[in-house]
């Protein structure tokens, strides 16, 4: 469907992010950058704690501050730049979303509040040789959705 990419300063986020929630769930909101068709790159991300082994609940304030802020950053160009989606860990699981995971994302999508043509689900956990995996899947309002293609950009 799309294809999401991690540059190296984004992944050396997400990877301190991981290792200090550990056995618990982390997660945030993406801000991204359109780059062509189908192709966006994470160029922010928030990190919010608080998680626990199995669940994860974003803090909406402020996820709203830092898009606030991401928007002032880049001259509220919103066709290039704008709110991609969420991010969370699975530490303990597979990358691959959740039932409960899923519906989260469809009500975020399908909220005329929200007014997003789509949302993309990232989901990160570091393996056992501390690498970090992902998975990408993107929601449209229709109420469908499908697996996205992360591209980890460079070498750390």
């Amino acid at each position: 469907m799309l294809t999401v990419s991690i540059p190296p300063e984004v992944q050396r986020v997400l990877r301190k992010a991981l290792k200090i929630a550990g056995s618990n769930e982390c997660g945030g909101v993406l801000m991204g950058e359109h780059m062509g068709p189908g192709h966006f790159v994470v160029r922010q991300l928030t990190v919010q704690g608080g998680g626990r082994f199995a669940s994860f609940i974003r803090e909406t304030r402020s996820a709203m501050r830092a898009l606030s802020s991401y928007f002032s950053l880049s001259g509220h160009n919103y066709v290039r730049f704008n709110y991609l989606g969420e991010w969370h860990s699975h530490p303990s699981f597979s990358v691959q979303p959740s039932v409960t995971d899923h519906q989260s994302m469809l009500e975020i999508v399908m909220d005329a509040r929200v007014g997003a043509n789509f949302v993309v689900l990232l989901v990160f956990k570091l393996s056992f040789q501390n690498e970090l995996e992902g998975s990408a899947h993107t929601y449209i309002p229709d109420g469908s959705f499908a697996a996205s293609t992360l591209v980890f950009e460079g070498d750390l």
